[in-house]
């Protein structure tokens, strides 16, 4: 397969080379159908990338990349359940946890859809309880608030739906606590009354120790505010490490389990999702899981050439292997998608930030762009000076609804509405330097004056960008779009040859972070550090840490 791969990668290098004779203005102008030729769309959802810098040739080229490296048999691979996580030696099934009952997924000849149908029954039974109010704080009282203690998967995920979903949020409020700082926690617990107020704890083992740390503070707060025999009634985990929840006080009909086939960054459709249901309600988190599995029959069913992610994977490669562009910007010019880049980014770069291959051989292509954006219109006023007229190219994603949940902000919608459109429009087409001449003089400008200035006006263009346009979002509309990029990631990972389920990047900082703990106690004892015991900089900054401490 790499030798037909390598083969494929050498055709879009000469392609590519050709085509930078030829703007993206002068492939609109030579195809007035462009748009319709690359585009695809999935019920009131549309990928435009037509303002991408691709031809024909290029896509023709692309697919036979897809079909080389067996994007479709890994793709059913996955929806069998086979382990095509390698080196954990697991399946990969986040796709089951929005599956519908009545159809089957084995893992190890065994039908999971029973357990996770079981799972989500669950779930659904003890959100709706909080809901109505049946079940209830030591005071008797229904919750007000909830906490959501995790980090990586187990926060970005429900931290991000859940402001995405506000406007059906009709339960009780959710709020969200990660960092190991101690402010992370104390801002957020300050403003709660306790005695109304439930916390979650999101770890599959009951061991991260940044989760287990804010879980400790918060039991000590609620053990004072309401008492240490009552504080239990206030926790629920989302865990399967049952004796360890035993022992934190949290009975188990309060945990809330799932399997090792699903990914931290994948698991917002299992328990983890748990705080989304309760702020949103049953049904809405139905639509939510509806959603993906729209998107995952359109991933699984369609053919790749109007296929959603294969295409969207297949630009990334486009960009990062064969233009050689680093990063990727995500802009949502939705203000409650604006944490959705920082979801992608744990998404893409945990997945598919690799040098090593499945197969446990270093790699040559570059593999996992730089994910990285902010919602618009602030990023316009920001970092959008860069994407305009600096010196890398950075392929942009917009993502634009065409309807918000403010039926009487029609102004507010129009103008956002204006400036994704423009702003996509503007670094196709730039500006050159004798138009902005010409500008400036219409506006009364001296000639000489606007000869000094043009340079710094002037706009290259030729910046590629693609669109997901949809009509609004909604629960049912987010789960697409996460799915998606799921899916997506998955395409570029297996072109690239890596295992996008695993992430051993983490696990070196985790460890020498443990041993580091010791010395970073050692500095209340006034202990001082020499280049004998670490590198000079470590002990350098150790003793700093210790003469600083108060």
């Amino acid at each position: 397969m790499n030798e037909h791969r390598d083969v494929l990668f050498a055709r879009l290098k000469q392609i590519r080379s050709q085509l930078k004779n030829m703007s993206i203005n002068d492939l609109f102008t030579l195809n007035p159908k462009r748009f319709d030729e690359f585009s695809t769309s999935l019920d009131d959802m549309i990928l435009d990338y037509s303002k991408v810098h691709v031809n024909s040739d290029v896509m023709t080229t692309l697919f036979k990349l897809a079909k080389v490296c067996d994007v479709e048999e890994k793709r059913d691979a996955m929806y069998r359940g086979d382990k095509i996580n390698i080196t954990e030696n697991r399946a990969v099934l986040h796709i089951a946890l929005r599956n519908k009952p009545n159809k089957p997924i084995y893992v190890d000849n065994r039908d999971i859809m029973q357990d996770v149908q079981e799972g989500l029954e669950k779930m659904q039974k003890f959100a709706n309880g909080i809901r109505d109010g049946k079940i209830v704080s030591s005071s008797g009282e229904a919750f007000t608030d909830i906490v959501n203690i995790g980090i990586g998967g187990s926060h970005l995920g429900p931290a991000m739906v859940t402001q995405s979903l506000k406007p059906f949020h009709d339960g009780p409020n959710v709020h969200f606590v990660s960092n190991i700082d101690s402010s992370h926690i104390t801002d957020t617990l300050s403003t709660l009354d306790a005695s109304k107020t439930l916390v979650l704890i999101a770890s599959k083992t009951f061991t991260t120790i940044e989760t287990m740390t804010n879980a400790k503070t918060a039991m000590k707060w609620m053990s004072k505010k309401v008492g240490e025999q009552k504080a239990g009634k206030h926790f629920a985990a989302i865990s399967t490490a049952l004796e360890k929840t035993k022992d934190f006080g949290i009975s188990e009909d309060r945990v809330f389990g799932y399997w090792d086939w699903v990914g931290g960054r994948y698991s917002i459709w299992s328990s983890i999702g748990l705080g989304v249901m309760i702020a949103i309600g049953t049904e809405n988190f139905a639509e939510f899981l509806d959603g993906a599995y729209e998107m995952d029959q359109h991933f699984k069913n369609t053919p790749i050439e109007q296929n959603m992610p294969v295409i969207l994977g297949l630009i990334g490669i486009w960009h990062r292997n064969i233009c050689e562009y680093p990063t990727r910007a995500i802009l949502p010019y939705d203000q409650r998608l604006s944490s959705f880049p920082s979801y992608i980014q744990q998404l893409d770069m945990e997945s598919n930030g690799k040098s090593i291959s499945s197969s446990g051989e270093s790699l040559y292509e570059k593999t996992g762009a730089i994910v990285w954006g902010d919602a618009g219109t602030n990023s316009q006023h920001s970092f959008f000076q860069l994407l305009h007229q600096g010196s890398q190219i950075v392929p942009c994603e917009f993502m634009l609804g065409v309807n918000k949940s403010e039926n009487d902000m029609k102004e507010h919608n129009d103008l956002l509405i204006a400036n994704c459109l423009a702003q996509s429009q503007a670094l196709m087409a730039g500006r050159r330097i004798d138009e902005v001449i010409r500008v400036l003089e219409k506006r009364g400008v001296s000639k000489e004056e606007s000869i000094r200035l043009a340079p710094h006006r002037q706009f290259n263009g030729n910046r590629p960008s693609s669109t997901l346009l949809y009509k609004k979002l909604d629960p049912k509309t987010l789960g697409k779009i996460i799915a998606l990029y799921e899916h997506r990631v998955f395409v570029e990972g297996i072109i690239w040859g890596v295992d996008s389920f695993d992430q051993w990047g983490v696990e070196l900082g985790k460890e020498l972070a443990t041993e580091m703990l010791t010395h970073v106690q050692d500095t209340h004892k006034k202990k001082e550090y020499t280049n004998k015991d670490m590198d000079s900089s470590s002990a350098g900054l150790l003793n700093a840490i210790s003469s600083w401490q108060e």
